[in-house]
């Protein structure tokens, strides 16, 4: 007679119904940090760089493929198609995410243009799957140190952090790059909206 095993749950797991937010990467350093971690693995390394520089969600960075890129230069424009609107959104590429694209490209097991950019070492022809893209982050992240919840959105998070606080970019530009409704969710989102508020009682009179 077969006994019934009851799972062991982990404590610390959510409970059911309730949401955890993913964080970005707020320290710079950290950033360069990650990147030296991944200099020996081109297509980690431009995965990476093209998650923290385009704001991207990831099933949109994981359907780009090989010949969407192949051509383009610092200053050109890639076109994805947003998978939660449908829409198309331009994003201007810059130097650094061309350099890794190209490094990424010059290592890729088979950079046909119809094939995945983002690609399984051992299935060229197939794309990384999104689930597989967390664990990848939350390895890079735990392996420059830092604690928390980060997941596929720590990369789209990232970037939109920095416009706002290291690049004082306007939030009503970045509620647009997001989709948002609102100013105040994308303060929500990008986890700085606490920051700010306390922000607010340091200044003396």
């Amino acid at each position: 007679m077969n006994k019934k095993v009851t799972p062991i749950r982990n404590p610390n797991h959510p409970k059911k119904g309730s949401r955890t937010k993913a964080e970005p990467i707020r320290d710079l350093k950290t950033i360069k940090r990650i990147k030296l971690q991944l200099k020996a693995r081109p297509r980690d390394l431009c995965l990476f760089t093209l998650g923290i520089n385009t704001g991207y969600r990831a099933n949109e960075l994981l359907s780009i493929t090989v010949g969407e890129v192949d051509h383009l230069v610092a200053g050109d424009r890639l076109d994805i198609k947003q998978s939660k609107n449908q829409k198309y959104r331009p994003t201007t590429l810059n130097a650094t995410v061309i350099e890794a694209i190209d490094q990424w490209l010059a290592a890729h097991p088979n950079p046909k243009p119809d094939f995945p950019l983002f690609c399984s070492y051992f299935n060229p022809d197939e794309a990384l799957t999104v689930g597989y893209l967390i664990t990848l982050v939350k390895l890079w992240c735990n392996n420059a140190g830092l604690r928390g919840r980060h997941s596929s959105h720590t990369l789209r998070k990232t970037w939109g952090y920095h416009q706002r606080k290291t690049f004082n970019k306007p939030l009503s530009l970045l509620t647009w790059a997001f989709a948002h409704a609102s100013e105040r969710q994308t303060l929500e989102y990008l986890c700085v909206q606490p920051n700010e508020v306390e922000e607010l009682y340091a200044e003396a009179l």
